[in-house]
């Protein structure tokens, strides 16, 4: 039986916001890997799509992804509110906290408030117009010419064709490299793993996952917004 206690406690809300944010991490690097398969393959890139369109596992994992989102959303702004009563702007209790990433850490709500608006507008470039329009019925947009809801690459193309679009999600990447590094090596901290060795090599793990996820999404919209000059 689950203890409501330890929910309410500030370790319960730590638990439950590494156990999303774990869930995340592997959600963006099935995405990341997921999208630079139109560096190589636009058809291919297609497929996927087609896959992952309007069918019923597809609803069921962006419901599930949804509510994850939301849980870690709403423990994060409760902690940030809780623990900057309690002791200023830091989150998470560290006796090993590198400098490298003390700025990080200190502003993981900003940092995830630039990541929230980040995905809002995601939603609306591709979402919104890909599976909710196929569930919705919704026509496609004509200025974009895709030739069908499962038609990324068109969607891709339309997109990182803009500048302003470019130059939104590079910001927004950096965001969430910021927010990984930091807290992927906390996640682990939280689950207990805080002495000097294993918190340098999940400081050097955290650097690597979020650096390859971000370089990956980065690779796309480039090599888009080249192609498309």
């Amino acid at each position: 039986m689950s203890n409501p206690t330890l929910l309410k406690s500030s370790i319960g809300k730590k638990l439950l916001m590494s156990i999303t944010g774990m869930f995340f991490v592997l959600f963006l690097l099935f995405h990341a890997a997921m999208n630079a398969v139109h560096i190589f393959s636009p058809e291919a890139y297609n497929e996927v799509c087609e896959f992952l369109g309007a069918n019923w596992y597809a609803l069921v994992g962006t419901s599930v992804i949804a509510l994850g989102f939301i849980i870690h959303i709403a423990y994060g702004t409760i902690l940030t509110i809780q623990n900057r009563k309690a002791r200023g702007a830091d989150r998470y209790d560290s006796e090993v906290r590198p400098a490298s990433v003390e700025w990080a850490s200190k502003n993981m709500f900003a940092l995830g408030v630039i990541i929230f608006v980040g995905l809002i507008l995601h939603l609306w470039m591709f979402w919104s117009k890909m599976q909710f329009a196929e569930i919705a019925n919704i026509p496609l947009d004509a200025e974009i010419g895709a030739s069908s809801y499962a038609d990324g690459s068109s969607f891709i193309m339309y997109w990182f064709s803009k500048p302003w679009v470019v130059i939104t999600y590079m910001v927004w990447l950096v965001a969430i490299w910021f927010h990984l590094t930091h807290g992927f090596w906390s996640m682990f901290q939280t689950m207990g793993l805080n002495n000097k060795t294993w918190m340098s090599r999940l400081r050097c793990l955290s650097d690597i996952i979020a650096t390859i996820i971000c370089v990956a999404f980065a690779a796309v919209i480039i090599a888009a917004f080249c192609m498309s000059l």
